[in-house]
């Protein structure tokens, strides 16, 4: 359901006519049509004129008295509209570009580059060989299931470019962008370039009640299963989404969609939410200070998650903890272990347990492929023998908590995939599951950041109020709308 304003315009009613009766009816509508017309003549004429001055009268013989005052100056005010001289104007010449005959198909799964070719009716030998050898198309190799492949041809049926379109819905800089591989066709042979476009940010309402589970309910209220994610995500310090709900249970969200030339691109993040679990009310709204970084408060300021995660790994055991041990197939070598070892396969996500800049990337002896990010409070985290990093970080880099910055591997001194972190303060490492459990459940809004933070959340706070309400009056509503 969509919110939609209608206004009703009444019709004028009719004035009432008073009951004449034959001619009398007929002479009395011509009198007092030909007194309305004289009147309206009259005042038309002293519009026109201007303001009809008084004469004075001689009070002896009512006739008017001679003044010697100048006559008022009269003057005829007329408002001249300039009519624009029309201009003849070249005519317009029709482009001489043809319009592509364009055909597209989606990923399925098992397909290679030859199938998903020849499903848009491109079968160029000279094209395969050229992706076979061009560094800059190497994104065509990894076919996503369900992303699109478009080829365009002329009406002669010569190829005129290939689009692979392989990240419809990414983030640079706080902003939605899609990246396309375009392949196109020249008199010479062919040139692969990087298409970056700007997404189309749309923001949509939806409430729901519960009354089997989370995502039944945002189903019902056409909410996308990512954005449901989030909304699990960040309130799960308050709400156990597994075995917590309770029939009855309500929610409201605010959150983000993205298109691109009217199609849907992906989803953006959750803005504002609130849910009501067993009677009690938990509310949470985006705010990032600087545009890039961020994170979830509620709508007091006070932060929804700990200062540090208590592993990068959502998914892991421990495999060796902080403190003195030996190397296993290395009886030689012993020592002391600086951090906490996460056992998990190889290309795992490791994730940022809190926020803060990229102090090092790269291959650090022993340990391996190697990330250090500095925190506050002369804090250092470090993630050791990673087989790969994440596209595009590199130091000075800004993270959020949670934010991806590489993969599990077994670089350096590793005998088997695993992660090894360490948490250092002041370059003293200490015991990550001690530390993090120390710290304080919240990291509270820095002071400069509350008058920025009042100003953007006060339009969210208005808009659940708004909600609430609605949902009140119409509690078995579930509905979507944008704006």
């Amino acid at each position: 359901m969509r919110f939609k304003n209608h206004l009703t315009t009444k019709p004028a009613l009719a004035p009432t006519a008073l009951p004449l009766s034959g001619q009398q009816e007929g002479r009395s509508g011509m009198v007092r049509g030909v007194v309305v017309s004289a009147a309206l003549l009259l005042a038309l004429g002293a519009v026109a004129l201007g303001v009809i001055q008084p004469t004075a009268v001689d009070a002896a013989d009512g006739k008017p008295k001679a003044t010697n005052e100048p006559a008022p100056e009269q003057k005829l005010v007329l408002d001249v509209v300039p009519v624009p001289t029309p201009v003849e104007t070249a005519p317009v010449e029709q482009a001489s570009e043809e319009t592509p005959y364009i055909v597209e198909t989606r990923i399925r799964s098992g397909d290679t580059l030859a199938t998903v070719l020849k499903r848009v009716d491109v079968s160029d030998s000279d094209l395969l060989n050229f992706l076979t050898r061009e560094p800059k198309a190497r994104s065509v190799y990894k076919l996503i299931v369900g992303r699109s492949v478009q080829a365009a041809t002329n009406d002669d049926g010569d190829l005129l470019w290939v689009r692979y379109y392989h990240t419809p819905n990414s983030d640079s800089n706080g902003s939605g962008i899609a990246k396309t591989l375009q392949i196109t066709a020249t008199k010479s042979g062919f040139v692969a370039e990087e298409l970056l476009q700007p997404l189309e940010t749309h923001v949509e309402v939806a409430v729901g009640t519960i009354r089997s589970s989370l995502f039944a309910a945002t189903d019902i209220a056409g909410v996308p299963d990512g954005i449901t994610s989030q909304m699990a995500e960040i309130l799960s310090s308050k709400v156990d989404f597994l075995r917590g709900l309770r029939p009855n249970d309500q929610f409201r969200v605010v959150y983000e969609t993205r298109t691109i030339g009217g199609r849907t691109a992906g989803n953006g993040r959750v803005l504002a939410l609130e849910f009501i679990n067993g009677g009690k009310t938990h509310n949470a709204v985006w705010f990032s200070p600087d545009g890039q970084t961020g994170g979830y408060y509620d709508l007091e300021g006070e932060s929804l998650r700990g200062a540090f995660l208590r592993s990068a790994l959502k998914f892991s055991r421990i495999s060796s903890t902080f403190g003195m041990r030996k190397l296993p197939g290395l009886q030689a070598w012993s020592g002391h272990h600086a951090g906490v070892d996460y056992a998990a396969p190889t290309g795992t996500p490791i994730h940022a347990t809190a926020d803060g800049t990229v102090e090092f990337v790269g291959w650090r002896n022993g340990y391996g492929n190697t990330v250090i990010l500095k925190h506050h409070s002369r804090i250092t985290t470090l993630y050791a023998h990673q087989s790969r990093f994440a596209s595009g970080l590199q130091a000075g880099s800004k993270v959020s908590q949670g934010d991806l910055i590489g993969y599990v591997g077994s670089t350096g001194w590793s005998t088997g995939p695993h992660l090894h972190y360490e948490f250092r303060v002041a370059e003293k490492p200490i015991d990550p599951l001690t530390a993090t459990a120390n710290m304080p459940t919240s990291q509270p809004l820095a002071p400069e950041h509350r008058e920025k933070f009042a100003q953007i959340v006060s339009p969210f706070k208005q808009q659940l109020q708004v909600l609430a309400k609605f949902q009140e009056a119409v509690p078995e509503t579930n509905n979507v709308a944008s704006r």
